[in-house]
């Protein structure tokens, strides 16, 4: 048990969310040392079923290995750059960009809702709709189709990883075209695969 710090000038929310690069298999670790300093650490996390010869065991793992997201005052990042684990915040040409907080909201609702769902190759294209009943309520995305079942698909821009969950789709409804029906959704064939990622600023 750690005695969280709360003697931080700001609140937390003041602050924009940035996404920071760590270690591998060293997220949960990271995620526990900045809310024990006081920070807003977020770790999206996906359940995941481990098999072992005698034993099944269900986990929670990194949705994006090696990322995390956090509540940052950029003027006073070093303590965040050398908390242990920390590689760097990422950004663009060595400048700490923000993500989207729509898109960090997004990903709070996905995991507290405790659906199913899962890693998925970073979606430029496709249909926007938004989820109008349920435990997603109110989320966008984009619709695809994988052997029939139905997904919708969350991203995060700066990092270029998505995440994906099934879903029915009579519970959607199209953005496009004044939000009247739906549109031919993307298919496979439209998902880019690479995961390319921007280069991460330095310290």
């Amino acid at each position: 048990m750690c005695d969280p710090i709360t003697s931080i000038e700001l609140p937390q929310t003041l602050y924009p969310w940035f996404a920071l690069q760590v270690r591998a298999k060293h997220e949960m670790g990271v995620a526990d040392f900045l809310r024990c300093r006081g920070y807003m650490p977020f770790l999206p996390v996906s359940r995941t079923r481990k098999i072992w010869s005698d034993r099944i065991k269900v986990v929670d793992t990194a949705l994006f290995p090696g990322y995390l997201f956090c509540r940052v005052n950029i003027e006073d990042r070093l303590p965040i750059l050398t908390a242990p684990g920390v590689i760097r915040i990422v950004g663009y040409d060595r400048v700490p960009v923000p993500v989207d907080e729509a898109e960090i909201k997004a990903l709070q609702t996905l995991v507290t809702s405790e659906v199913p769902n899962q890693p998925w190759p970073f979606l430029r294209i496709g249909e926007q709709v938004q989820i109008e009943s349920g435990p997603l309520q109110g989320l966008k995305g984009i619709l695809v189709e994988v052997r029939g079942a139905r997904r919708l698909v969350l991203s995060v821009s700066l990092l270029q990883r998505s995440v994906a969950v099934e879903i029915d789709v009579a519970l959607v409804k199209s953005l496009g075209s004044g939000g009247q029906g739906f549109l031919p959704f993307a298919k496979d064939a439209q998902i880019e695969g690479r995961r390319s990622l921007p280069v991460a600023c330095e310290r």
